[in-house]
């Protein structure tokens, strides 16, 4: 009779031991969490990949007198990853969610990677998120180099924190997010103007490289 015990207890071990391993103690899976840092991260690499390169001519261009240039898009792309990665964090050190606000934002992981990055509906950005308020960063190197410093920051967040993710909810430009959630609308968000610069660089009028 022990031995059969045994063997059963040892049986149910194994069967919860996975879903044990497959959590981080932030509230999220690891497939969660490699999810976000990878979307996070292939972001980061594709706006640098498709604006490090351009000569000065190129960085500058605009489309139009309403239109931004590369460098302005990145620009923002700078000054938002902190601002949203600190609404975040603020989030995240307030209080728990009320069980109505947990509804509220939960089975919203593809809506956001499906909705933030989506340009067929267009937004004016915020007074101090555009580029030509703020004096503070200028020069093509200077702004990638924030871009990149200030993701590289949230990226290492995203693949460490043990805070749970999914304890905290609060408003977004699209409703209720949990901690996780603003992860992945942070990489939206920079989908979203890879896509715009890309429009940038797409136009007849866009300079030649140098050659």
């Amino acid at each position: 009779m022990r031995r059969r015990q045994s063997i059963l207890l040892a049986a149910a071990i194994l069967v919860v031991a996975p879903a044990v391993s497959a959590q981080t103690g932030a509230g999220i899976s690891e497939k969660e969490r490699a999810a976000a840092v990878e979307y996070l991260t292939t972001m980061r690499d594709q706006v640098v990949k498709e604006s490090s390169t351009l000569t000065e001519a190129q960085w500058n261009f605009k489309p139009g007198p309403d239109r931004w240039s590369v460098g302005e898009v990145v620009h923002h792309l700078a000054l938002a990853e902190n601002l949203l990665f600190d609404l975040q964090q603020k989030q995240m050190s307030g209080a728990a969610a009320t069980p109505e606000q947990l509804a509220s934002a939960k089975g919203k992981d593809d809506m956001v990677r499906k909705v933030v990055p989506d340009r067929t509906k267009k937004f004016q950005a915020p007074e101090p998120l555009q580029p030509a308020n703020d004096a503070k960063l200028s020069g093509q190197k200077a702004i990638l180099a924030a871009f990149q410093e200030r993701r590289t920051k949230t990226i290492d967040y995203a693949s460490k924190t043990k805070d749970d993710l999914r304890a905290k909810v609060g408003d977004s430009p699209i409703g209720a997010l949990d901690g996780y959630q603003w992860l992945l609308f942070l990489g939206g968000h920079s989908e979203r103007h890879l896509a715009q610069l890309r429009e940038v660089k797409a136009d007849p009028k866009f300079p030649k490289a140098s050659h």
